[in-house]
């Protein structure tokens, strides 16, 4: 076997040097990295801005910033945490850097195309970005563009528009190179049925990203149009109708719920069955209802708009199909569950954050159901128990699956072990954060407190402050998580190839791997969470 073989992908450069080794290559791992450096990077600014917010919620009245840059504030939370962290998020780093070595291919289908959806990612997110320090000032619509405000107020809308409409072009780009990857590379025996539940989810995801991104697409493009040339889509004054806008953009929008919780749930399946030494309960039922998540996912958008004054057989129809978007979340959660049941479980970090997905994903799940009944909604829509289901689905789901993939594939990516003390205290302590900040908008949204308002009466000053120390919290969690990973990467003892027991293909490869993954492709011939050898061994 040649020298080069074992080089790790880091080591090979290619024709070019420094920074644009990485920038110009075709490698499916540089790319994921690629991808991880620039999401961190804005989910930390995120994070500034969301931190900002709470701070202003401390007390009633002005605290730190004046209403306009409130607005602002968290119309560019809402916009760099959506288009730029979560949705790209598991898909763009383990996506890319795990889907070929999981199946058993030396790259994605079209590694040019890869390179270029990230050039796009890059570049939308500068263009959004930008609106910042254009004049006019930031926009202030939130992060949902609502019309008719939208094409009336004078901030610095477009930017941010038309950032979001070409990130839509990275998106699409990366679904469709992994459906056409998971097509036609799996390795020889990998039928579908023996292929890991991390690459399904993908599958899933990556049709919702080609059929639902195109959507929002247009309706951005037509809000661009609304203030430019004044078409009159959504504006009532010129015959258009405000409503429509909001069918149109939740009719993607809710599908990006899922295209930011499947693969997250994708990460969290191969977790479990490593830390529990045991096969994944339910194979099939996982698979199903992930297929499932991704078709339902496309009808139940106008849950989000249950007081803007659509007919009765639409609220019911509607209402009932987000009760039965529930059903494979929940087959999910049993699956896992399932699987612990007289599991001899390893307690690493990675099967903390798995465990703590759970509670999140339960608690926002069912607070789900509660907005999706009409009668509840008509109270609880637009209060601050929107704010906290959203988050704890986003942010507790999202979040908590990328804490626990980058802990769980950590060894892989940089073939060293991170200090575990160190994660597990991370881990406790952002939790309890999360905790904290989150569910006391629970009790807010009950008792009447609106979202997005930069005030509030008195009575809801308690649950603010408890809230805002929470974001503290979590904040020093964060710190503690980073600093250890960064470190480690540098700095951590050796990892071999398999430091978890894990029996997915990515276990079978050098860490970190080398430029091709494999010296030679594969063949599969049992499911991928055969755990029987590692009780005989």
């Amino acid at each position: 076997m040649s020298e080069h073989k074992h080089k790790s992908f880091r080591e090979e450069n290619g024709s070019y040097k420094g920074v644009f080794a990485w920038i110009f290559s075709t490698d499916h791992k540089r790319i994921g990295l690629l991808y991880l450096y620039a999401i961190v990077s804005f989910f930390l600014i995120g994070v500034l801005l969301g931190a900002l917010m709470k701070l202003e919620l401390m007390a009633p009245g002005k605290t730190v910033i004046d209403p306009a840059t409130y607005n602002a504030i968290f119309t560019l939370h809402g916009v760099i945490m959506i288009f730029l962290v979560v949705v790209p998020g598991l898909p763009a780093v383990f996506g890319n850097f795990l889907l070929p070595i999981m199946i058993g291919a030396k790259d994605v289908a079209f590694p040019k195309l890869n390179l270029l959806s990230w050039w796009i990612y890059v570049f939308g997110a500068i263009i959004a970005l930008s609106s910042l320090f254009m004049g006019g000032g930031p926009p202030d619509t939130g992060w949902t563009f609502y019309a008719p405000y939208a094409f009336k107020t004078n901030t610095n809308m477009l930017p941010a528009v038309l950032g979001a409409f070409i990130l839509g072009f990275s998106s699409i780009l990366t679904g469709i190179n992994f459906i056409v990857t998971i097509h036609r590379l799996r390795a020889p025996g990998m039928t579908w049925f023996k292929m890991p539940l991390f690459p399904w989810t993908l599958y899933g995801t990556g049709w919702i990203q080609i059929l639902a991104t195109p959507i929002v697409g247009i309706t951005l493009l037509m809000i661009v149009g609304e203030r430019v040339l004044n078409i009159g889509f959504f504006d009532p004054a010129l015959g258009g109708d405000p409503i429509l806008y909001q069918h149109l953009f939740w009719i993607y929008s809710h599908p990006a719920v899922y295209i930011m919780i499947l693969p997250a749930m994708g990460a969290i399946s191969e977790i479990i069955p490593t830390f529990a030494n045991k096969s994944i309960f339910g194979y099939k039922a996982i698979v199903i209802s992930t297929l499932a998540i991704a078709f339902v996912g496309y009808f139940v958008w106008g849950h989000h708009m249950f007081t803007s004054g659509m007919s009765g057989t639409a609220l019911y129809t509607f209402s009932l199909l987000t009760f039965l978007v529930a059903i494979p979340s929940a087959i999910k959660v049993f699956n896992w569950v399932g699987t612990l049941h007289k599991a001899s479980i390893q307690l690493e970090t990675p099967f903390f954050w798995a465990a703590s997905f759970l509670f999140v994903f339960m608690i926002g799940g069912l607070s789900g159901l509660a907005l999706g009944a009409l009668a509840t909604n008509v109270h609880l829509h637009d209060t601050a128990f929107v704010v906290a289901h959203f988050h704890f689905i986003v942010f507790g789901g999202v979040g908590f699956a990328f804490m626990g993939a980058i802990h769980y594939w950590f060894p892989k990516i940089w073939g060293r072990m991170y200090n575990s003390k160190l994660a597990t205290s991370g881990w406790i302590i952002f939790f309890i954060g999360f905790c904290t900040l989150y569910l006391p908008m629970f009790f807010l949204g009950v008792t009447g407190m609106p979202r997005r308002y930069y005030d509030y009466v008195e009575k809801f000053h308690g649950p603010n402050i408890v809230s805002t120390i929470g974001s503290w919290v979590l904040i020093l969690g964060l710190i503690i998580i980073i600093y250890n990973l960064i470190r480690s990467a540098y700095k951590g003892e050796k990892a071999d190839k398999n430091p978890w027991g894990g029996r997915t293909l990515e276990w079978t490869v050098d860490s970190p791997p080398t430029l091709e993954n494999f010296d030679e492709i594969p063949v599969v011939n049992r499911s991928p969470y055969d755990y029987r050898k590692n009780l005989e061994s």
